[in-house]
């Protein structure tokens, strides 16, 4: 074990330790919302560490290097997912803090007045964030691969850093990745800046990048790379914008349901526009990246092949700290989320005890999962886009849901769904070709056409007087 392997399992341990400081969580409610009173900056770093993750470490500096300024993508969906959720957000704090809501899954079974599609979208939203955690897991261990040039420190780093994410979210939940997440961000944009820093001493100033850029590979300062053409921006763009906007992630509902107030959620994503800016720096770095690598280099290596080259050794570490912190704050929220739907909604009944055990058992099976499938290495880039197509088929539905009387029916709902899934799953595992297409996108038109067909056929048919007034949900 080199020098470097040393600081980082150290920098993790530390971090793990941070999560689980302080008192247990004992109940579900507890363990994911805590009391529904979390302040503006407790809040504000829970939300924000969904926009600076291992994706926005290495998959956007991939997508730079390999497709150019295409990779502006990410700072485009986001910007525009901040203005739906300024809207959308406290309207669902408010029905979840009316009706108890601790998963997304509760919403749709409260809205539509239907336990079989609340136990659907649970199992979808189970299924497609184990991809994401992966991708978290992943990252995580290529990081430290690529900083210390050991393939063994690799899988060493991602067994401690899952067994470290799983004590502290199983002890203190939601709390433990709050006091986590403050950690992390401050480490992320010191190694963001870092690794820019490192472009600009080491390869060239930020306007002489673009400028060489412009020299020798013209179609990377345009939307016409290859496989990162206008069809793959604006597929992207729309996909992640629809989903994200309309909140359809499971991991981040717990964060929103537990905000003190409305007032706190519009605060917060009134500023994450502005701080989403800071993905403009793996940009550079992947373009900078142009100039220095092999054309060959994967995706997931530029950035801290990269830093490697144009970095001391220690802050190298600093920068892998800073990565390695980006995947566990993530992996945390996207283990809550996929534990709380399995236990609260698929899992049903029983004692707080038991549930709290059967969240625990789900806890670690999602991880232990994630980490068999990260240790086999994917693409960054793809595991996101698979979670955020899968997800987005959600998104008509929640569209419907928001309305202050819900007048479509569940299984029109659950139809739209289920073929929107399908479609995601084929196109991903069978490798379909949809050219630049991003599959999420191309899914949303069957999905949309079944929601209306099936929706027009139920109306037709006898039926009981349509709901106007929701019950209220039963936790």
């Amino acid at each position: 074990m080199n020098t470097l392997t040393i600081y980082i399992v150290v920098g993790l341990v530390a971090i793990g330790a941070i999560g689980i400081a302080g008192n247990r969580a004992r109940k579900l409610e507890e363990w994911t919302v805590s009391g529904r009173n979390f302040s503006r900056w407790r809040s504000w770093f829970l939300q924000a560490g969904e926009s600076l993750t291992t994706f926005s470490f290495l998959g956007l500096s991939g997508i730079a290097f390999a497709g150019g300024v295409s990779a502006t993508f990410a700072l485009a969906y986001l910007s525009i997912s901040a203005i739906g959720m300024y809207f959308v957000s406290p309207r669902m704090r408010q029905l979840g803090k009316r009706h108890g809501y601790l998963t997304v899954a509760d919403f749709f079974t409260d809205r539509f007045n239907s336990v079989p599609l609340g136990k659907v979208v649970a199992l979808v939203g189970a299924v497609f964030l184990l991809p994401y955690l992966q991708l978290q897991i992943t990252g995580l261990g290529l990081i430290v691969e690529l900083a210390t040039g050991s393939a063994s420190s690799r899988g060493l780093s991602m067994v401690i850093a899952s067994m470290l994410v799983l004590m502290f979210v199983v002890w203190a939940g939601i709390r433990g990745i709050a006091r986590v997440a403050i950690v992390k961000d401050v480490l992320m944009v010191i190694a963001l800046l870092v690794v820019v820093g490192g472009v600009v001493v080491g390869i060239a100033g930020i306007p002489e990048v673009f400028s060489r850029v412009q020299s020798d590979r013209p179609e990377l300062l345009t939307l016409s790379a290859p496989g990162y053409d206008a069809t793959f921006f604006v597929t992207a763009v729309v996909v992640t914008s629809i989903g994200a906007g309309l909140n359809v992630f499971p991991q981040v509902w717990p964060p929103m349901l537990a905000a003190r107030s409305g007032a706190v959620l519009r605060h917060n994503y009134t500023w994450l526009a502005f701080y989403q800016l800071l993905l403009f720096a793996p940009i550079v770095v992947g373009l900078g990246a142009i100039l220095v690598l092999s054309t060959d280099t994967p995706g997931n290596h530029v950035l801290l092949e990269t830093a490697t080259l144009t970095l001391p050794d220690w802050l190298v570490a600093v920068v892998a700290i800073g990565g390695a912190s980006a995947a566990m704050v993530p992996a945390s929220a996207i283990v809550m989320g996929i534990s709380t739907l399995v236990s609260r909604n698929l899992i049903t009944g029983g004692s707080e005890k038991t549930r709290m055990r059967v969240n625990t058992a789900v806890v670690a099976a999602a991880i232990i999962l994630a980490l068999g499938f990260g240790l086999g290495g994917a693409s960054i880039a793809s595991l996101l886009l698979l979670t955020y197509g899968g997800l987005t088929q959600l998104a008509p539905a929640v569209l419907v849901a928001l309305r202050g009387r819900v007048t479509v029916g569940a299984i029109p709902v659950l139809a739209g769904i289920v073929v929107g899934v399908l479609v995601v799953s084929c196109i991903t595992f069978f490798e379909i070709p949809t050219g630049s297409w991003d599959a999420g996108f191309v899914a949303l038109g069957p999905n949309i056409v079944v929601l209306i067909v099936a929706e027009a056929i139920r109306r037709r048919l006898p039926r009981p007087a349509i709901k106007h007034e929701v019950p209220a949900f039963r936790s």
